[in-house]
Order: C-alpha cells, then structure tokens, then sequence
C-alpha cells in the first residue's frame, strides 16, 4: 500500500491560512478612524480617454479591489479636470461652450471606466458646486496662513502644461520648419516667455518639511523617489497659484479678488480633498491617501501637492505610486501618427478582462511599456486560454468527474513516486498568497500576475504527471489518488480564482461558478485552502460543481488581430 502518513507528506507546510497576510497590508489596515482613499489623477477633457487613462484607472481598481478581498477599508476616486486654458480654447475650435464640451468629455470617461469595470466609489468633476467650494476653502485656509502674496512673475510659461518654468527646466531646440523655440525639459511642449502680476505661494519656504515628507519614503517605485530628491535638494522657487481673468477664464475665481483664475493645476489637485469630504465638518482629520499618477505629473504631486496641504495644516500624501507610459510598436501614441490605441476597439477585440490582464501582467511601472496585439494576443492565449482556461476545463469535464462534484482528498494513498512533486506543488501553493501580497503591498500587480502564473503552470505540469484520467481507470488505490490530484487542482483553481478576482474579475467569477464557491467564501480574510491535505475538514469535498460555463477564454484568432 502507498502509505506516506499525512504529516510526513505536509511536514514542511503550515496551514493556509490568509489571516495573517491581512496584517501586514502596506496600507489601509484598518487601524485607521477613516477610510483609506485610493485616487486615480482626475482626466483632462481636452481629449477622449486613452490606453494611458485606462492604465492609471486599472492600477487603482485592483489595489481597491484587492484590499476589499483582505477585508480593508477603502475608497476609490477618479474624474475629470475640467478647467484650464486649453479647454477654453478647445471649446473655442469646437464652436462649442466650455461647459458643454466638459460634460460630454467628462461622460466619455465615466463610460469608458464602467466598460473596463473601473470600482470607483467617487468620481469628481472639477466644475461641481462642492468642488467650488473645496477650492475657495482650501485658498482661503493658505491666505490665512500666509502662504499667498502678490507679486509679478516672469518666465517661460507652457500652455500645454498650464505650468510656469525656471530657465533650468527648458532647452532651446529647433521645430520643424527650421525655427528656434524652447521647450520644456520634462514634456518637449513649446514655452513661451510671459510677465504678468498674480498670486503666488511662497514654495520655497517649504523645501524642509518637503524633505522631511520624503524621509517617509512615500514614493514608488525607487527610480521616481530618486527623482524628486534630486529636485528637492536644489532651491524651489515660488510657485505661480493664479492667471489673469481676462486670459484664463475658464476656472474657479480667486475668493477674495474675482479678477485672478485660480491656477489649475491647485484648483485640479484639490479633487482628493473633495472626495475625501473636505471642508465638511466632519471632514478632520485628513485621512491615509494613495495617489495613482503617470510619470508626466509627477512634480505636480510629488513637490506641490504635499506642499499645498502642509501649508493648510494637513498631512501630505501617505503614498505616491507612480507609472510609465505605453508606446506602440515601440514609438510614442501620437494622432499625428495614427498609432494612438483605441481601449474602447481593445475591449470589442479582446474582451474587458483580457485587456486588463495584458496591462496589468505586461506593465511595469518602472519602464515604459509596449503595446502590439501580437503581444496581446500570444499572451491571452497563452495563460488565460491555455493555461488557466485548460486547467479548469481538463478537471471538470465530464469525460474525467462525471460525478461533476468535488472528490475527497485520501492522503494515505500518495504513491512515493508522486510525493516529491506533491511537497512542491504544495510549497509553491502554500507561499503564493504570502507572495501575491507582497508584491501588492509594494506596487509591483504584474509580479503578483506573474506568480500566479507561475503556479498555474505547476499546477498543470502536475496534474499532467500525475494523469488522473489513467488513474481513475486503475485499481482502487489508483483510483483513491486520482481523486486526490483531482482535489488538490480544483483547489488550487479555487485559489487561483480568489487572488484573481482583483486583475480580471469577471473571469475570476467563472472559475468560482464553475467551481460552486458560495459568495461569502470568494475573500482572502480569514480564508483557509488545502485544509484536506492535512487531514483536516474541508467543507468542498463531495460538493457539486457549478454549470458547466464552456472554454473560459477562447483562444484569439492570429489573422483577426494582427
């Protein structure tokens, strides 16, 4: 008889137990009297959304997603920038008002993100009455401590980025035509020189505390951190926080002098405290906050935004959690080109969650990333069709469980041929949550992809070896261990199916259909996997399975992509 006693088999194993990841949460571990926000940058609606937006929003939704499945309190806010001389002037071209322009942009993302199943809790329009309002406190809160004076500012200015540069921050270069113009350093954008009298807030005062904000090592990934210690350790000028109404009046007025536009980009970062409530009463203190952003904004959230809210009193961001751009075909999305990626023709080609699962499991925020539906397509087919989708649907046909339910575990009847690959199917199973976590915690979702990835495959390769088909028409002991692999793969899909719910929810919930996982059961928080294997009770053995929902990804048609 096969007999390898179930400690023998487990020994080296602890149970799977999930509680003790939920502790170790990087944040919003519920420690905390107010929610954890989660924030996208809110959108510019001088365009329709692109690849970029859908990428930052995506980012956003599974770290929210996630830490609803570890049982974290948190909310999610997006929206849209509405304000700005560049919609005023679109609106211009477009024979169009401003307001009208900003509602039909505005209603373009919200659609675009319910298409991508973005889980917002909030989304803000800078031209709201509460936003308004936000704003005006906010200005009035820094007048009050000082931080705002008048006074004339000249310098290169940048339409396409609403942004005063120093002589530092742009270089002299030559457009098409032959001309010298200057650009900015960070965009390439056209600046132009410009003298005129606005309201300014003394930034340079705030350079220490700056630093000292930084010391918290609230920035991510390292390469951006580095970014911003090398700006901090030079001086910071005053920072320009008004536009003459006459030229910018698209915007929210200065509260105490309605010929001044509050600059954009202050009256565009204040949405966080909007959704986060401010200035109700109930609104103190500032809670724990998390800001998605692309690289192109960095300065603007990295070095003014903290410096705004501790000039008002409050603490600045808990965590920056920046990311890179995607390129096509390895050159910059341009219209000019006709390269720029439809999201809404990716989701039509590709579905919801094959989209999301290509951005998440091929980005990388530390890099700049490449989009080809060659890329996208030997990728889906290869671990969501192939890998994931063969897996599940090899162990639930009828052909090998036509009982169509959960078979018991029988750990007395592990073969010694098999035990050495079992101990490390089970290792790899066991440490994947505590892996998933990690890379979570630390911004890093295509590492966290690529482990479950990595196990998927472990998991097919042993179910490959074992063949249980072969088994179940064996002798009784034969067949004892082929309901054990049986067990152990629909377990480890359960798994699998749980981690993924954040990444790519609408297939996470057909593998825990088809698997027959009751609701309350599809969370990390207090959840237990593998318990059989140790001879424990497990509440799914001799339980049915759920309809048979078909190939769980089909596999994409080479010609019809390319």
């Amino acid at each position: 008889m096969w007999y390898f006693g179930k400690w023998q088999i487990v020994r080296s194993l602890r149970k799977c137990s999930l509680l003790t990841l939920v502790s170790k949460a990087g944040y919003g571990d519920g420690r905390n009297a107010r929610p954890h926000l989660l924030t996208t940058p809110i959108f510019y609606v001088n365009a329709a959304p692109h690849l970029g937006h859908v990428y930052s929003a995506l980012l956003a939704d599974v770290q929210h997603r996630y830490s609803a499945l570890c049982g974290r309190d948190t909310r999610l806010s997006t929206g849209t920038d509405e304000h700005g001389i560049k919609v005023q002037q679109a609106a211009v071209s477009l024979g169009s008002e401003p307001s009208k322009l900003c509602t039909k942009v505005s209603q373009q993302f919200r659609t675009m993100f319910d298409a991508m199943a973005i889980s917002y809790t909030d989304f803000v329009r800078t031209t709201e009455p509460r936003h308004a309002q936000a704003v005006c406190d906010f200005w009035k809160t820094l007048e009050e401590q000082g931080y705002i004076y008048k006074g004339t500012y000249q310098g290169w200015y940048c339409t396409s980025d609403e942004a005063f540069l120093s002589e530092e921050q742009t270089t002299e270069c030559k457009d098409l035509e032959g001309n010298k113009i200057r650009v900015s350093l960070e965009s390439g954008h056209e600046v132009q020189w410009m003298s005129e009298e606005n309201y300014m807030f003394r930034l340079s005062s705030l350079r220490p505390k700056l630093l000292c904000w930084l010391q918290t090592d609230p920035i991510r990934p390292a390469p951006f951190f580095h970014i911003v210690r090398q700006w901090l350790e030079e001086e910071l000028p005053d920072l320009s926080v008004s536009r003459q109404r006459n030229r910018v009046s698209w915007g929210i007025p200065v509260p105490s002098d309605p010929s001044h536009t509050i600059y954009v980009w202050l009256d565009a970062l204040v949405n966080y405290l909007t959704a986060a409530g401010y200035p109700n009463p109930d609104f103190s203190p500032w809670g724990p906050s998390t800001h998605f952003l692309g690289k192109d904004i960095l300065r603007f959230h990295a070095i003014y935004w903290p410096a705004f809210l501790i000039a008002a009193g409050l603490p600045p961001p808990s965590n920056l959690f920046v990311h890179s751009h995607w390129t096509c075909e390895g050159v910059k999305m341009s219209k000019s080109l006709q390269n720029v990626v439809d999201p809404a023709e990716c989701i039509i080609q590709y579905t919801r969650d094959g989209l999301r699962y290509f951005l998440l499991r091929n980005g990388s925020p530390e890099r700049d990333c490449d989009f080809t539906h060659n890329t996208v397509r030997k990728l889906l087919n290869s671990e969501l069709s192939d890998a994931l989708g063969g897996l599940l649907n090899r162990c639930t046909a009828n052909t090998i469980n036509p009982q169509q339910s959960w078979p018991h575990y029988q750990y007395m009847n592990v073969p010694p041929s098999a035990n050495d690959e079992l101990q490390r199917l089970l290792g790899a199973l066991q440490e994947l949550p505590g892996k998933v976590d990690q890379f979570m915690n630390i911004f890093q979702v295509h590492k966290a992809l690529e482990a479950i990835d990595s196990s998927i495959r472990c998991s097919n390769a042993f179910f490959q070896s074992q063949a249980p088909w072969k088994l179940l028409k064996g002798g009784e002991e034969e067949k004892a261990w082929g309901y054990s692999v049986l067990y152990l793969t629909l377990e480890a899909l359960r798994l699998y199916g749980t981690l993924l719910q954040p990444a790519i929810p609408g297939l996470a919930k057909t593998i825990l259909d088809r698997l027959g996982v009751a609701n309350v059961y599809r969370t990390l928080k207090g959840n237990q996997f593998f318990t059989a294997v140790w001879g424990q009770k497990c509440c799914y053995q001799g339980q049915a399975l759920g309809p048979d929902c078909g190939l769980l990804y089909p596999r994409l048609d080479r010609e019809k992509h390319l």
